[in-house]
């Protein structure tokens, strides 16, 4: 559920409540009982999982490659066995 930040436009005290966006807001201070005014705050983003910065800048070299699934991998050591070996139909020598 997102944070939401409050004003009080009396005593300018600032408070922030978890709520679901289809809830309704805060009306009162809880602290003085004075009009309350929504504020437009930073969200806070929390990767979860492997994600892009362990794969792609953490560490070594080693690691700065992005995973394969074992497909892509296949793919890959076929091209790399296959690189070279195939050729053109226009560079075949027509006797």
């Amino acid at each position: 559920m997102p944070l939401y930040e409050y004003k009080c436009s009396q005593c300018d005290k600032k408070i922030e409540i978890i709520q679901k966006i289809g809830d309704k807001s805060p009306i009162k201070c809880p602290f003085c009982g004075g009009k309350l005014k929504k504020l437009i705050s930073i969200p806070a983003i929390q990767f979860k999982g492997s994600g892009w910065y362990v794969t792609d800048y953490a560490g070594s070299k080693a690691n700065h490659s992005p995973s394969l699934s074992p497909e892509a991998k296949k793919k890959a050591e076929s091209a790399k066995n296959n690189n070279g070996t195939k050729t053109k139909k226009s560079d075949q020598v027509k006797n």
